[in-house]
């Protein structure tokens, strides 16, 4: 009995599969995010395949469309954003910030404390006399 219901799952799968490929509107419409496979799915099953609704899905017109695709693709771009952003932990950034800070405080210290020192320590070439290493002696 389980075979025959999934040979019958499998064969509804495959039919709307072709109903996709038949309405191309559909997998825009998926991959902009604004529907998922399951919802379109289900009302493949609840409606059929000759329910007016399915004709915002048939063949769109290439002229058209790229007007559309431009804002839609702007549109999917500000949505991927906002994603990512509602994506960032903000207590963890400001966490990262203030290491930062601190690194950039140390590392500031630090040339400090290596320019007075730099001070303290007299320069030799102040105290030496410059000589020629090649000068003779003459007797």
């Amino acid at each position: 009995m389980d075979l025959m219901r999934n040979e019958q799952e499998q064969q509804d799968i495959e039919q709307f599969k072709a109903f996709v490929k038949r309405n191309p509107g559909m997998i825009k419409e998926v991959r902009n995010g604004e529907k998922k496979w399951q919802d379109f799915y289900e009302q493949w099953v609840l409606l059929g395949e000759d329910d007016p609704s399915w004709e915002n899905y048939k063949q769109i017109d290439k002229k058209s469309n790229t007007k559309n695709s431009n804002s839609k693709s702007n549109k999917q771009w500000m949505k991927q954003m906002s994603e990512m952003v509602e994506k960032i932990d903000l207590n963890k950034v400001e966490g990262h910030i203030n290491q930062l800070n601190g690194a950039i405080t140390n590392i500031q210290s630090l040339i400090g404390q290596f320019q007075e020192v730099k001070k303290q320590i007299p320069s030799k070439t102040q105290h030496v006399p410059h000589r020629n290493p090649f000068q003779y002696y003459r007797d």
